[in-house]
């Protein structure tokens, strides 16, 4: 069983190391995005550098990573406690893998999308009001950090009143996923602080490189 759990870490750590802005943005734009904007592989620089048409496979793929990372625990023969911790392990792969992807050098993104992926997939509903909590802050303030801080901030709180307090691990992943969030949005809030944030805009035309 070691031996099974180790490979489904693994697993999900390339998953996770799956660079998809890096490659759509190479394939299709001949841009490393990396080398514009905020230099992330994510989806919102995606957006920023090449437009919508590139920023939402970006999304879809590196989403859909996250949620495919955290379904490979059904794959060992585990239930309860066992199984929600090695959920939380793939989780912690998956984000790994995008922030340091095996596959583009080790310089990835911010893993916000693949999280996401994994929060649908370990508690479906929280996760969906904190997506709800981004599109507000996101539509109000054109700040994609406020809206992901914000919807990763208040997950805990979701799966509070959600499920009250009979899922102490489930509300421990959801502390671990905003203080992940704020720690490597450190940046964005010290530019949120000062002023100097760059705001996004969804309807914006692609701009020149």
């Amino acid at each position: 069983m070691t031996l099974t759990i180790g490979i489904l870490i693994i697993a999900g750590y390339l998953l996770g190391s799956i660079p998809s802005a890096v490659w759509i943005g190479k394939w299709f734009y001949h841009t490393d995005v990396r080398e514009h904007g905020s230099h992330n592989a994510g989806a919102t620089n995606t957006l920023r550098v090449l437009g919508r048409r590139a920023a939402l496979p970006v999304f879809v793929i590196d989403a859909a990573k996250g949620y495919a990372a955290v379904m490979l625990s059904h794959f060992a023969e585990l239930e309860g406690d066992a199984l929600f911790f090695l959920k939380i392990g793939l989780t912690a792969a998956a984000i790994l893998g995008h922030i340091f992807p095996l596959f583009a050098g080790f310089k990835g993104g911010k893993g916000v999308a693949t999280m996401a992926g994994c929060m649908l997939a370990i508690a479906p509903v929280p996760m969906l009001l904190g997506l709800a909590t981004f599109i507000v802050v996101l539509a109000a303030t054109h700040y994609v950090s406020l809206g992901s801080m914000t919807g990763g901030v208040l997950f805990p709180v979701y799966i509070i009143l959600i499920d009250g307090f009979h899922s102490p691990y489930k509300i421990g992943f959801g502390v671990f996923v905003a203080v992940v969030l704020l720690i490597t949005h450190r940046k964005n809030i010290q530019r949120l602080r000062a002023g100097t944030e760059n705001k996004t805009y969804l309807f914006l035309k692609r701009p020149k490189l």
